[in-house]
């Protein structure tokens, strides 16, 4: 059922509204909004925490992990004492004294499977009942699963990585863009983790944010989404860049 802002949230996000690109339309597409992230480490917090704060009605989070003390310093959602604990449960505890209108459900399971007949039916359905995907996680298998059920599924994906000091988005929307596999048969890049490689702390928190930017973005139906367009953020000359990608890409998949 369609939920109207009451007079309370129109005050609290007063802010959003007051934007014409925004305005009362927009701000209850949030609030009527079901976002899914996978992934609740360094992007996943970050994400979760921006779309609790302005208004996204629903969120789903889903990490197998629980809070180590080395995720701290870019895991910025957690605290000393959350250590030991599950993720999503944690994330769901704090994100809950945020924003306790937003509804969240969380679930503990791996995302990792290299094939769709092995996830679990609940994990199948969390990302068709989502209007918009966030891959927050950190290896290819899950990305390459994430953006197959997006695509089947019909339903937005924002693609988020961080590494060292280097951080990239793609924004992939079935039917009117090409999706991750595309991009993956242009870039193909070593699988490392933050373990081996490092991350500067910010950079992830920067993408991270950035996904919930496009996701609300998505929601709201602005009209310059970077459609087809690698965005890449270096830390150290402090640029973006956008990567246009190029016609004529042989994509199994979307066949686009």
């Amino acid at each position: 059922m369609f939920k109207s802002l009451t007079n309370q949230q129109a005050m609290r996000y007063n802010r959003h509204i007051v934007l014409p690109k925004i305005d009362l339309e927009g701000q209850e597409a949030l609030l009527n909004a079901n976002i899914c992230i996978i992934g609740i480490g360094g992007l996943g917090t970050a994400a979760a925490t921006s779309l609790c704060a302005s208004g996204v009605g629903y969120l789903t989070l889903i990490d197998h992990d629980t809070v180590e003390a080395t995720n701290l310093p870019r895991q910025t959602l957690f605290s000393e004492q959350d250590v030991g604990i599950s993720k999503v449960e944690a994330a769901k505890a704090r994100l809950t004294a945020i924003n306790s209108n937003c509804d969240i459900t969380v679930m503990e399971e791996p995302f990792s499977a290299p094939g769709t007949t092995q996830l679990s039916p609940a994990l199948k359905q969390a990302i068709e009942r989502a209007d918009v995907v966030l891959d927050c996680t950190d290896n290819t298998d899950s990305r390459d699963l994430i953006n197959l059920l997006c695509f089947k599924l019909n339903t937005p994906l924002v693609s988020g990585a961080a590494i060292r000091f280097e951080g990239q988005l793609f924004v992939a929307i079935p039917g009117e863009s090409r999706c991750y596999a595309c991009l993956r048969t242009l870039f193909e890049s070593p699988d490392l983790s933050c373990v081996e490689a490092g991350i500067f702390s910010p950079v992830v928190n920067i993408v991270g944010t950035y996904q919930a930017m496009l996701a609300m973005q998505v929601l709201m139906d602005f009209d310059n989404i970077p459609k087809n367009t690698l965005m890449t953020f270096d830390a150290l000359s402090h640029e973006w860049r956008n990567w246009k990608l190029p016609k004529g890409v042989d994509c199994e998949l979307c066949a686009y």
